[in-house]
Formats: structure tokens, sequence, C-alpha cells
């Protein structure tokens, strides 16, 4: 900054000007930028209807919607780099409202220092809302890429962005149009003193846009605090969380990156049935499903990985039994106060897929009584009860009930009604499998609320043949080599 003070007091009261904002110049009416051809480039809007926010309520795990907003350079763009940064096991987009400005007309060009870049008018909303929503439908979307010194959008380039999990939304006006905050699962107001944010807008500006420090002030004074105290401001009513100090709040963003590996976790339908359990999906998970789910994979990979997602299940079930407190005596004489394991145990394969699941439970669970249900399957509902084998003292247990495949929820129904007629608390039995069907979800967890069932993965439906889509075949042929 000048040393000569006066010299940045007059800029400051030379910036209290008439000055237009957006669609206004001098009081008088422009041409609408959306209509300009500098505004609308082909690549980027061809074909594009008016927008309207409606997503498929079907859709399984949609991305997880965060929008950041604060003032300018309170550290918005920090507190995005940091959430990515911990959410690595994630597929991430991060849009900036910045890449949205409309590309001035030469009109506007003309008189390029009194456009105001601040106002809502300047940003192609229209534009904004087609790419967010493109991407909650899991399609790639080619953002454009504006050039803050020619204050045009180019025309060769842009930014290709594919399906992810998390889409992160970050600009100073993210929450200002209703039809944006409704696309977002989570709102963050990064709140940093004004003092703090003009010192860091001067570095950028100067530095990163080839601005001098009068035309920053000016800047600031004319159009950058007004639009903070008339837009920006009143929008942090809308924030789920408020960020003091921007990203130099690490708590806060942890707790923040906490609450969205939470989020991400659970599969729509989980939010529906308490008693349904899906497993954190990580990078480790989604290969070995796409491994198994290859129809070209050997029997061999197919076997092997099938048990490592089978281990994964298995150890998530246990965590769901009972446990009682306990202390021992550790080998350096101290006292380690731990827990003891549910010793009243045992396990039922549904013949002749679930015995894929066995070997994974008996290297869990050492000595494991396991029994065992054969039920013939006639189409759809035609269900015939051919054989059981059960431990006589299985109303005594918890029970984890095997079966890889959840498709209609019929078989698996009337295994869970033979347990009960055995004796068997509906409380004491978890279910578990690799892929769940949501319309046997629907039909088990309505059916047995106080049942738990625990899963690797939801897939997308049932199809006429009520097989599993996208789902992985004819899964006891593939596991046991018999589908040749």
């Amino acid at each position: 900054m000048p040393e000569d003070s006066s010299s940045i007091d007059y800029v400051m009261e030379k910036a209290s000007g008439p000055h237009f904002s957006g669609l206004r110049l001098d009081g008088g009416l422009l041409s609408s930028p959306s209509k300009s051809a500098n505004s609308s480039p082909s690549p980027f809007r061809s074909g594009v209807p008016s927008f309207s926010p409606i997503s498929d309520p079907a859709a399984p795990n949609q991305p997880f919607v965060i929008g950041v907003t604060g003032g300018t350079a309170s550290g918005k763009t920090t507190v995005c780099d940091m959430i990515i940064q911990q959410l690595h096991d994630h597929r991430i987009v991060l849009v900036n409202q910045d890449s949205f400005y409309r590309g001035l007309t030469s009109e506007e060009l003309a008189r390029v220092q009194e456009y105001n870049f601040d106002h809502p008018d300047a940003f192609d909303t229209e534009q904004l809302l087609h790419c967010i929503d493109t991407l909650k439908s899991g399609q790639p979307y080619q953002i454009p890429i504006y050039d803050f010194k020619t204050h045009q959008r180019k025309s060769d380039a842009f930014r290709q962005v594919n399906a992810c999990d998390v889409i992160i939304l970050e600009g100073i006006l993210v929450f200002h149009d209703s039809r944006v905050r409704d696309l977002m699962n989570m709102k963050i107001f990064v709140d940093t003193d004004a003092d703090v944010r003009l010192a860091r807008r001067i570095r950028r500006d100067t530095v990163e846009r080839g601005r001098d420090v009068d035309s920053v002030l000016e800047q600031y004074a004319k159009f950058v605090k007004p639009a903070f105290d008339d837009f920006v401001l009143p929008s942090k009513k809308y924030a789920d969380v408020i960020i003091p100090r921007g990203g130099d709040n690490h708590v806060a963003v942890d707790l923040i990156v906490q609450h969205i590996h939470t989020k991400l976790g659970q599969h729509d339908l989980c939010k529906i049935y308490p008693n349904l359990f899906v497993i954190q999906s990580t990078f480790q998970i989604r290969g070995m499903h796409t491994l198994i789910r290859e129809k070209d994979i050997s029997k061999h990979d197919f076997v092997f990985y099938s048990d490592r997602l089978i281990r994964l299940v298995v150890e998530h079930g246990l965590g769901h039994l009972p446990f009682t407190e306990k202390q021992v005596i550790t080998p350096t004489g101290s006292v380690y106060s731990g827990v003891d394991f549910c010793k009243k145990l045992c396990g039922v394969s549904i013949i002749r897929s679930g015995e894929s699941m066995e070997n994974a439970l008996r290297a869990c669970c050492k000595g494991i009584k396991i029994g065992k249900i054969l039920i013939h399957r006639e189409g759809d509902n035609g269900m015939q009860l051919i054989y059981e084998k059960l431990p006589s003292d299985i109303s005594e247990r918890h029970v984890l009930l095997l079966d890889p495949v959840l498709g209609t929820g019929n078989c698996a129904s009337q295994a869970i009604e033979l347990l009960i007629r055995k004796g068997v608390p509906e409380s004491h039995i978890i279910f578990l499998n690799l892929i769940s069907a949501p319309e046997g979800i629907h039909c088990v967890c309505k059916r047995f609320p106080l049942l738990k069932i625990v899963t690797s993965e939801i897939d997308q439906c049932l199809n006429e043949d009520f097989r599993v889509i996208p789902g992985l075949g004819e899964y006891g042929d593939r596991y046991f080599g018999t589908d040749e």
C-alpha cells in the first residue's frame, strides 16, 4: 500500500461517485448480458433450457453438495482445499462461482472500472444451476474459464469435470439465489475480519490479476464492501456452519469433514430405515466391487476379491453385537480396561450362495456354530422350505444370517420367519450380504424393523426377471465354479 495516507483517503473518497452494477450503467438500462454473444458461448450452453431444479429421488448416492461462501478473500478457497485434502478417498469436484461471470459487452468493457463484479447480475446463475444439476445427475460438465484480465470467457478452453461423490460450490454469492441454496446439502459461511480480508484482496489482485493498489482500493470501497453489506452478510443466516477465522480454524474444518464422512457413508435408504447399515465406501471397496462384477474375471480372482469383501461385511456385522466390559492384566503388569465379545453367537447360511460366507465368519469367530437353510425358489413369490439344520440352542444365540445377494427379499423373509419360529428374537438377527436391491431392502426392513441388515453396496433395482441390476450374475455359480 502507498505510504502517503492522503492518496489512500483520496481513492476511498473518490469511490463514492456514481457507478453501475450488473445491467445498469449510470441509470441507463443495458441489454441483458444473457443475450450477448460474449456472455453465452455455445460450447457451454447450447440447447440448455430454462433451469428447473428437479432431481430424481430414486437415484442412489447422489453427490453431496457443499456450498462455501463468505466475504472476498475470507479464506473460502483455503477451507475448500482443506476439505478436499481430508476427503482424499472420494471423488470431489470444486466449482468456483467466478467461472460463471458473464463476459462483458463492448460497452461494458469501455467502462470496466464502473462495472460491479460483486453484484448478483454479474454472474450467469442459470448456467451455474445447469452445471450443478448436471453433475448431480452423474453426468460430466464443461465449466467455462474466465479471464480476469480480458473480462471474457475463453472460447477455446474449458475445464472438464466428471461424475463425483462431493461437489463443493464456492463463491461470494452462492447463497444469494434460493434455487442454488436448495441444491446444497451443507452450507458453510467463512467469517473473517474485514481488515484481514482487505489486506488479502490487495495482495491477491496486485500479484495474481495484475492490478495496481489504487484501483483495488477504489473497487473495494465502491463495489466490494457495499456488496458484502447488501448481499453477502445477509446470506449468513442461511449457513448451517459458520467458520470464524477461515482456514486458520482447523478444529471447525475437522468437524465438518467428519460430518461429511458420515453423510457420504449413508445411502438414501439408510435415512428411511435405521436398521440398514452400508459399510463406508472407499476406493478399495469400489475397486473390489468393480472386479467381481466384471463378467470376464477368472474364478480365482472372483473368489479372492469376494472373500475380501465378505470379510469386511462380517467384521462390520460383528460390530453390532452386544459386549460386556472386561479388565485384563497386560504383560507389563498393568490393567487394561476393554470389552469382551458376545459368546452366544452362531451363523446361518442360506444354501447355497450363503455358504460362500462361512469361511470369513469362521476366520473371525473361532469355533462358531453354523446352521443351514435351503429354500427352493419358484418364480418370485413361490417359496418352499426344503431343508433346515440349526443349532438346538439357537433361541439363546445372536444369529448372523448369511446370503451374499438380497434381491426381492422373499427368500430372506422366509428364512427370518423360520428363525423367529425357532425362538430367535428378531432383534438378535443380523442379516449380512454383499449387495442389496432396494426392493429387497424395503421388503425385509418393513417386515422386520428390529432386525439389522449389513451390506457393502446397494444396487439400482431389479429387472423384469427379478435379477439385481447392475448386480453380479448368479453368485453361487460364479463362486463355486458351476457356471460353465
